[in-house]
C-alpha cells in the first residue's frame, strides 16, 4: 500500500530580514523532519516577505509554480549609491537629493519593458563566475543590459529634506528577471541624483499573498503544515480522474483529456488531492510530476 504523506504540499513564509533563504529552508526542514525544501524565487537577506515553498515531493513541482508577476513594497533613500545597490554596501557616489517632480518625471521611462544593467552583486553569470563572487574579489565586472519588465510604481510616503526627498516607500510590480535594486540605482540617476534600496519587502508573487504566509517564529514554536499540493497550481485547469485513470498514470500511461489546456492538474475524484500535473498530447494527458498524495484512495485496503 501506498500512504500519503502529510508533509508533501506548499508552504508560504513570511522571511525576516537578517536572515536567508536558504535559513528558511532549514527552519522548514527542521519543522518538518522534510529534507526535500526548495523555494520558487529568494530573497536577499535584508530583504523581507513572501517566500513560496514546496515540501516532499512537491519540490518537483516548482517549474510550474506561478510567480510572475512579483509585488515589492521598497524604500528608496536618495543621495547615496553603494557598490551592493542596497544598504549592505559601500558607498561609491553621492549626489544632491533630487525634487518629487524630478522622481515621478522619471517614473515612466523605468515602466514597461526597460532595458536594465543587473547589479554587480548579483547571481548573473560572467565568464562562468558568479557576478558577485567577482565582485567580492574586488574584479570590475562588466553586466550586459536586459530586457526586464515593470508593471508599475505606486509611491506610498515620502520624506523630505526642505524640497529635496530623501527617501520614497514605493510599491513596485515586477517582471520575471527584473532586479529592484538595479530599479532604485537607475530612478536615482535618471532623477539627476542617486540612489540604493534601503529596505524591500515581498508582498505578492503570483497568486500568492504574504498575508497567508507563516513567520518564522510560527515555523519554530510548532510543526507547519503544509497546504495540499493542488493549491500550488491554481493557474491550471483541474480534471477529476476514475480508480482506473488513477492506476494508469501512476504506470505513467496517458489517459483520455476532457478539458482544454496545455497542462493540467488531475485529481483523484475519490479524494480530490493531486494526482499528477500532465501534459497533453493531442487528445490525451502525460503525467509529469506523479504525486504520492493523489494515490491514497486508489491503493486504500
Amino acid at each position: 500500500m501506498t500512504t500519503a504523506s502529510t508533509r508533501d504540499g506548499l508552504l508560504l513564509v513570511d522571511k525576516p530580514a537578517g536572515v536567508s533563504s536558504h535559513d528558511l529552508v532549514l527552519a522548514v526542514r527542521r519543522s518538518l523532519n522534510e529534507r526535500r525544501v526548495g523555494h520558487a524565487g529568494t530573497l536577499d537577506p535584508f530583504a523581507t516577505g513572501l517566500l513560496v515553498m514546496l515540501v516532499g515531493r512537491a519540490t518537483r513541482l516548482l517549474p510550474y509554480v506561478p510567480g510572475d508577476p512579483k509585488m515589492y513594497e521598497a524604500t528608496i533613500a536618495f543621495g547615496a549609491e553603494t557598490d551592493t545597490e542596497d544598504p549592505l554596501g559601500v558607498v561609491t557616489r553621492l549626489a544632491p537629493c533630487p525634487s518629487r517632480r524630478a522622481v515621478m518625471d522619471a517614473l515612466p521611462a523605468l515602466t514597461g519593458a526597460i532595458s536594465q544593467i543587473p547589479p554587480a552583486y548579483s547571481a548573473k553569470r560572467v565568464g562562468g563566475r558568479r557576478a558577485y563572487a567577482l565582485a567580492r574579489r574586488g574584479d570590475a565586472v562588466t553586466l550586459e543590459p536586459v530586457a526586464v519588465r515593470v508593471d508599475g510604481w505606486e509611491p506610498l510616503a515620502w520624506s523630505s529634506d526642505d524640497s529635496a526627498v530623501t527617501e520614497c516607500q514605493v510599491r513596485i510590480t515586477r517582471g520575471a528577471g527584473t532586479y529592484v535594486r538595479a530599479l532604485a540605482r537607475d530612478l536615482g540617476r535618471a532623477a539627476a541624483s542617486a540612489a540604493h534600496l534601503l529596505a524591500l519587502r515581498r508582498v505578492r508573487s503570483g497568486p500568492f499573498d504574504v498575508c497567508d504566509a507563516l513567520s518564522l517564529a510560527q515555523l519554530r514554536e510548532s510543526p507547519a503544515v503544509p497546504r495540499p499540493a493542488l493549491d500550488a497550481l491554481p493557474q491550471l485547469p483541474r480534471q477529476t480522474l476514475s480508480p482506473g485513470e488513477v492506476e494508469a498514470i501512476v504506470r505513467g500511461i496517458d489517459v483520455a483529456a476532457t478539458i482544454d489546456g496545455a497542462r493540467a492538474a488531475l485529481t483523484n475524484a475519490s479524494n480530490g488531492v493531486l494526482v499528477a500535473l500532465a501534459e497533453r498530447r493531442g487528445d490525451r494527458w502525460q503525467p509529469r510530476v506523479v504525486m504520492r498524495s493523489g494515490l491514497l484512495a486508489a491503493h486504500a485496503p
